[in-house]
């Protein structure tokens, strides 16, 4: 067992798999600003790409607007209960890690609203000690402002917290958050990537041994 007081999960391509949910919340957002859809792809291939600024990449916009959040919130909530599933095995780790007396956490780069709906839906909201989102903090990953709002909300020093993700944005933050991080690569990341988790029973093993 990794000797560790907190774990916290990035939601997106490491705890559910929404790549469905977030193209086309993306591209709802896109609709109701005039703009012709994006290929999937491009938008998976993006999402977690530290080197652009994802409002003017996806919206044309310098920084995300409130109308944006309240579109994308919109789809979220029509349509998550369709188009959300974990990743086989997440629920039962999670629960695992809990009994083990382990606290959890969510980062996400996802909004408040739609993180506790979409938790909740799948039914793993209530593990979680507590949840830091794009719109908690002054600056979403790759910055490290929501991994260091959960340690000052949980009480917990930097050594003895631990960040799983499953791109860039999450280990640049948790670089700058002075926190371990541990990548898993059944996300929506391409990775060329020395260390990553393959399976979620071999992230078991690294965890509880």
């Amino acid at each position: 067992m990794i000797d560790k007081e907190l774990i916290i999960f990035d939601m997106d391509g490491t705890l559910v798999n929404s790549s469905i949910t977030i193209a086309n919340a993306i591209n709802y957002v896109r609709k109701q600003l005039g703009f012709a859809p994006m290929d999937p792809e491009t938008i998976l291939a993006h999402v977690n790409d530290p080197s652009i600024n994802p409002a003017q990449f996806f919206y044309h916009a310098p920084k995300f607007a409130h109308d944006h959040e309240r579109w994308f919130s919109e789809y979220y909530t029509r349509n998550h209960d369709k188009e959300l599933v974990l990743y086989d095995g997440i629920r039962e780790l999670l629960a695992e890690l809990k009994e083990a007396g382990f606290k959890l956490a969510v980062a996400t780069n996802a909004y408040r609203k739609s993180t506790i709906e979409s938790l909740t839906h799948l039914g793993i909201y209530v593990l979680f000690d507590a949840i830091a989102c794009y719109d908690d903090v002054y600056k979403g990953k790759p910055y490290p402002d929501m991994l260091l709002k959960l340690l000052e909300e949980l009480h917990v020093a930097k050594e003895r917290a631990l960040f799983i993700g499953d791109g860039p944005r999450d280990e640049q933050a948790a670089k700058r958050a002075g926190i371990d991080y541990l990548m898993v690569d059944w996300g929506f990341t391409d990775h060329e990537h020395d260390n990553v988790v393959h399976t979620v029973e071999e992230l078991r093993s690294v965890l509880l041994g």
